[in-house]
């Protein structure tokens, strides 16, 4: 067998979606997986789509998922140029020889005329179909009209009638009905390739041996192969990957919530966990093995796992697995990846970071948070109360905890903490000491527990209460105690 050869092709039309990273992924997986390589093209004929910046933010996704690319922009390879927008002198070439063969014609319909063919075929409840005004005009014709400079598109033959059968790697068998189509255009008015002639010079050019898209390529593809087989080239094999369905089993939109790479990474999201998500949505692991990273499923992938049905997209799901990584990954990682979230919400500065002991500071409040939090977004969320001061408490938990015999509780506490040396204000000896109170008191510690995490974070749920004890240091802890008794005497 040859070597795998794939693509991902997106067009630079905005930000690199799920939908466009779950393509990329699986055509990454699949080369890895075959010893083969991954080509990275930029589909940019039309200009009416064209977002600038695009490219460049597809490039960043794409590299801060670690998905890397074999050829390509940014790397090249035999093939170049890899942007279609540089290759209209190939494309022109292939069009001269499919119009020299008679396999495709010039086509002088205006869009006036083509409209009304569409609303004579809509009044008849019928799907709109090119009647083929063009297809047999004469050499003579052909040549009169252009010399004097009619505007025409060029349109591909396709058969009158036959069927064509094509196997899906993922689909199996797919029957089509030639009958159903119509001579589409391979270029337009302007000259510009459109989307399946381009796309079939350029796959047989730069050869790709499989073609793994999204399923709503489906339709293009009996085009495509009668192109192939117009040209003379070899047909790749080609698989279509299953929908990414919302959860109500519709089409999935931007009112489901994030669908950009740059999305999930600015919400905190990490990228071994998006990509272990975005695995699952239509392919599983042995076992079904919910935590798997992309070197474990280059192992194990097999594209006969691939699901032809729908996937359903679950942020819930999404956001469990981060929280799985966001646990598992080394401290030092989560740290550094936490560091731009606490820079951006104010907590701390790029100064503030140069400090040694400040360094350590911060990986032991990570340390602390990540284990209750679910993206790196939460981290900071749940670190606000050790870098800013509050006067208010949750109001739910004041009621609750701040009544007689919590103040009487947290009084205490302060009484007790205040008492220990500097040696013994570590977490061990607080735990024995409120332990003791608790005792003392004939109650259950989280009785004793809980007016402190009030008073220490204004909040009901917080990391291990000694733990915070010891980031916000025993000056500071017995300041807040202070302030929440006499807030709690006010109430």
């Amino acid at each position: 067998m040859s070597e795998v050869r794939v693509r991902f092709a997106p067009s630079p039309t905005g930000n690199l979606h799920v939908g466009g990273a779950r393509t990329c992924l699986f055509n990454w997986l699949f080369a890895r997986s075959q010893g083969g390589k991954l080509i990275l093209r930029i589909e940019d004929t039309d200009p009416s789509r064209f977002q600038e910046g695009s490219v460049g933010q597809i490039i960043r996704s794409m590299k801060w998922l670690g998905l890397d690319w074999d050829e390509g922009p940014e790397v090249g390879g035999p093939s170049e140029p890899y942007y279609q927008s540089q290759r209209t002198e190939i494309y022109q070439k292939y069009l001269k020889q499919l119009l020299d063969e008679g396999k495709a014609y010039y086509c002088f319909c205006t869009p006036e005329e083509l409209e009304a063919q569409r609303e004579l075929q809509r009044q008849r409840k019928q799907p709109f179909r090119y009647p083929r005004t063009c297809r047999n005009l004469s050499k003579e014709e052909v040549e009169r009209r252009i010399a004097a400079g009619e505007p025409h598109s060029i349109r591909f033959k396709i058969p009158m009638k036959g069927n064509m059968r094509v196997k899906d790697m993922i689909h199996g068998r797919m029957d089509f009905d030639l009958t159903q189509f119509d001579d589409f255009v391979i270029a337009k008015t302007n000259g510009t390739p459109t989307y399946n002639f381009a796309v079939v010079i350029d796959d047989h050019l730069m050869g790709m041996t499989h073609v793994l898209r999204a399923e709503e390529h489906i339709p293009n593809t009996p085009k495509q192969i009668l192109l192939y087989e117009a040209l003379g080239f070899p047909v790749p094999e080609f698989g279509h990957m299953s929908m990414i369905l919302a959860p109500d089993r519709s089409k999935l939109s931007k009112r489901h919530g994030a669908q950009s790479v740059e999305e999930f990474q600015a919400m905190g999201y990490l990228p071994e966990a998006l990509l272990n998500y975005l695995t699952l949505l239509g392919w599983s692991p042995e076992g079904n093995q919910e935590i798997i990273t992309k070197e474990e499923t280059v192992k194990q992938f097999d594209m006969n796992k691939m699901s032809h049905k729908g996937a359903v997209y679950d942020i819930k799901k999404l956001y469990w697995i981060n929280g799985q990584y966001l646990q598992s990954l080394p401290l030092e990682r989560i740290v550094n990846d936490a560091k731009p979230f606490f820079v951006k919400d104010g907590l701390i500065t790029e100064e503030w970071l140069q400090d040694e002991e400040n360094q350590k500071y911060l990986t032991h409040l990570v340390e602390v948070v990540r284990v209750r939090v679910k993206t790196l977004q939460e981290i900071v969320d749940a670190s606000t109360y050790f870098f800013k001061d509050f006067d208010t408490f949750d109001e739910k938990g004041a009621r609750k905890f701040f009544n007689a015999e919590g103040v009487a509780l947290l009084k205490k506490c302060r009484e007790r903490v205040a008492a220990t040396t500097e040696a013994e204000f570590n977490e061990a000896d607080l735990e024995k000491l409120y332990n003791a109170i608790a005792e003392e008191e004939g109650v259950a510690l989280g009785k004793v527990i809980q007016p402190s995490r009030l008073a220490l974070s204004g909040r009901t749920v917080t990391p291990g209460m000694f733990d915070v004890m010891m980031l916000l240091g025993k000056e500071k802890t017995l300041e807040r105690m202070d302030q929440a008794i006499a807030f709690a005497e006010k109430m």
